[in-house]
């Protein structure tokens, strides 16, 4: 395996930056989990763009444009001749000193591209559907720390995903600080009621999956709805189901012990993850493995 580092290809085994990095001392950087299907990178750009602007919020420079950097991901991927992988980028602030002052990183920012296999859920579950529970960590408050930032501390979520594998369940909903349903510690949350596709609209990442979900609904005349949710509306939902990068569509079948629907991934959510899987091998960047 071939890692990008700073603009240098290195063995796993090689790739390594300063203990000093704040990215490790601190969490502080940013980073984007990216698809690519069949020599397409889906949706480069919209990744690409939510990258920037959550360095941009965090003061973090770039040292590469977006055409650089979009030439490094598919550079890494020749490398590694891959077509089919999940893509991991990580902007750090780079080398400072024990203090929490981001002055006193006075480098470059670290850039690093691994491209690798990923399994999020087991085969079964995208069949069968996946049991969830809400847990008791909430969402972090969005003027504490913004949910739309995809930095490199993931703590809140992690915590959520301790108290699910704990209890026994792969997933877990997370509540914002109201009681709303916000996100899951990994994916956004969808449910389907009476034929109407509804979303939470706060407390939760601006997700790339998410959004192309909700494109694919309104081209097939299904009415979408981005809006405060209970955990009440998702016991009663007809369907429901998750979306993320490394998850894509998985349907829920069962919500803190409540069968959701019939018990079994529902028609709409089959349809929209049959539309998911068309339009993965249709936008974004293409490249090819050969020279």
């Amino acid at each position: 395996m071939k890692i990008y580092l700073n603009g240098k290809f290195v063995a796993k085994e090689d790739a390594r930056i300063s203990v000093f990095d704040h990215g490790f001392l601190y969490g502080d950087g940013a980073f984007e989990g990216i698809r690519s299907y069949d020599g397409l990178v889906f949706k480069l750009s919209e990744h690409l763009d939510r990258l920037y602007e959550t360095a941009h919020t965090l003061m973090i420079k770039i040292p590469l444009s977006k055409e650089e950097m979009q030439a490094a991901i598919i550079d890494t991927l020749k490398a590694n001749r891959l077509l089919d992988a999940y893509i991991r980028v990580i902007v750090t602030r780079g080398e400072g000193d024990l203090g929490l002052d981001p002055r006193k990183c006075k480098g470059k920012a670290n850039i690093v591209i691994i491209t690798d296999k990923i399994t999020l859920y087991p085969v079964e579950l995208y069949k069968k559907g996946m049991e969830i529970i809400t847990v008791p960590t909430v969402r972090n408050l969005p003027d504490a720390l913004n949910p739309q930032l995809k930095s490199l501390n993931y703590l809140n979520n992690i915590l959520a995903k301790i108290e699910a594998n704990n209890s026994g369940f792969n997933e877990a909903i997370m509540l914002d600080h109201q009681g709303y349903v916000a996100e899951c510690t990994g994916d956004n949350i969808f449910i389907i009621k009476k034929g109407v596709l509804s979303t939470p609209s706060q407390g939760r990442l601006k997700g790339i999956t998410r959004d192309t979900v909700m494109e694919l609904a309104d081209l097939n005349q299904l009415k979408v709805e981005e809006r405060i949710m209970t955990r009440h509306e998702v016991y009663v939902s007809d369907e429901c189901f998750l979306t993320g990068t490394a998850a894509e569509i998985i349907p829920v079948v069962k919500v803190d012990g409540r069968v959701i629907g019939e018990g079994q991934p529902g028609k709409i959510t089959l349809k929209l993850t049959k539309f998911f899987n068309q339009v993965t091998r249709k936008e974004g960047v293409r490249f090819s493995l050969d020279k």
